[in-house]
């Protein structure tokens, strides 16, 4: 009897021995199994950003024998965001600027000396491996917000208005980005419109709109260069000059308009900014003796005060796992 007890112990024992030795295998088996990953990467990513500068002068004079006004106040402004999104071949920037200036003098009175509106949208689709570069639609809108003025011995003419001018360009072409930094896009063929809106200025024809119309179409040639970096340790330039040809009137006369911004930075809030804007357009004829012809408008700012980057984002979608 007690043979056979031992034996059915030891039957016992082997049999879980066994039994341990297939569920340990079957553990190992599982927990080495491999997890596929799907081929990828990203599927999308973007970034946004932007930059908000204020600048401020102020001066007074009492019993000054040099002369000049008793009191002067100038302010102005610039704000950009930017939205840049890529996923595989397309791409799409966008990107908007405005500029508020004004100045008080006790000669002079007040008025703006600053007003720009600017939003410029360009979708792109990657036609080669090195992904420099792209066939490319543009859109592109520019105007003001205020009432503008020139001035003649101190008395003031309306000059412009809110879409007046306004202009609006589509375009078809190739852009060209060797780096992060530089863009080159070039049309032959575009369509942009000039619209004024005031009904005085209308009546008036001037931008190039016949008298009494809102708004003309030209098609043409248009390039545009944008350019963005830093050049130098707390100095940052930001770049765009761009170029249209009118094949209808005068395609040798051609439309020029540029702007560059430099930001030399002083600490965390403040810094000493540079800009320079150069406008020609030959439909704009306000200058001259007889205010009647056109010429280069060029606007140049010196100031110091508040700079502040808006936040800088950026979103890389997550790789999918898939396991067997």
């Amino acid at each position: 009897m007690k043979q056979w007890l031992s034996l059915l112990f030891i039957g016992l024992i082997s049999y879980q021995a066994i039994s341990q030795d297939i569920v340990v295998n079957k553990l190992r088996s599982e927990t080495s199994r491999t997890i596929k990953k799907d081929a990828d990467t990203s599927k999308w990513n973007w970034k946004r950003g932007g930059l908000l500068s204020v600048n401020m002068s102020q001066g007074s004079l009492s019993n000054w024998a040099a002369g000049g006004d008793n009191f002067s106040l100038s302010i102005s402004s610039y704000f950009n965001f930017f939205y840049f999104y890529k996923k595989g071949r397309h791409s799409w920037d966008h990107n908007f600027d405005m500029n508020l200036g004004y100045v008080q003098t006790t000669s002079l009175g007040s008025r703006k000396n600053d007003d720009r509106l600017d939003y410029l949208s360009k979708y792109g689709y990657k036609l080669d491996t090195t992904g420099k570069w792209f066939i490319s639609s543009l859109f592109n809108f520019r105007s003001q917000l205020f009432d503008g003025y020139t001035f003649s011995n101190n008395i003031a003419t309306l000059s412009s208005s809110f879409l007046s001018p306004a202009y609006i360009i589509l375009s078809v072409g190739f852009d060209y980005k060797p780096n992060s930094t530089l863009s080159v896009f070039m049309s032959p063929v575009t369509s942009r419109w000039t619209i004024v809106a005031n009904n005085t200025l209308s009546q008036q024809g001037k931008y190039g709109v016949p008298p009494g119309k809102k708004s003309i179409n030209e098609m043409g040639m248009f390039a545009t260069v944008n350019y963005n970096n830093t050049i130098a340790k707390n100095i940052t330039y930001k770049g765009r000059l761009d170029l249209f040809s009118n094949y209808n009137n005068k395609p040798q006369n051609i439309d020029l308009f540029m702007t560059n911004l430099f930001s030399f930075k002083i600490n965390k809030y403040f810094s000493a900014t540079y800009s320079l804007d150069m406008i020609y357009d030959d439909d704009v004829r306000l200058f001259g003796v007889n205010k009647n012809s056109p010429a280069l408008q060029t606007k140049s700012q010196i100031g110091l005060g508040f700079l502040k980057p808006l936040n800088v984002k950026r979103g890389i979608s997550p790789a999918k796992k898939t396991a067997i």
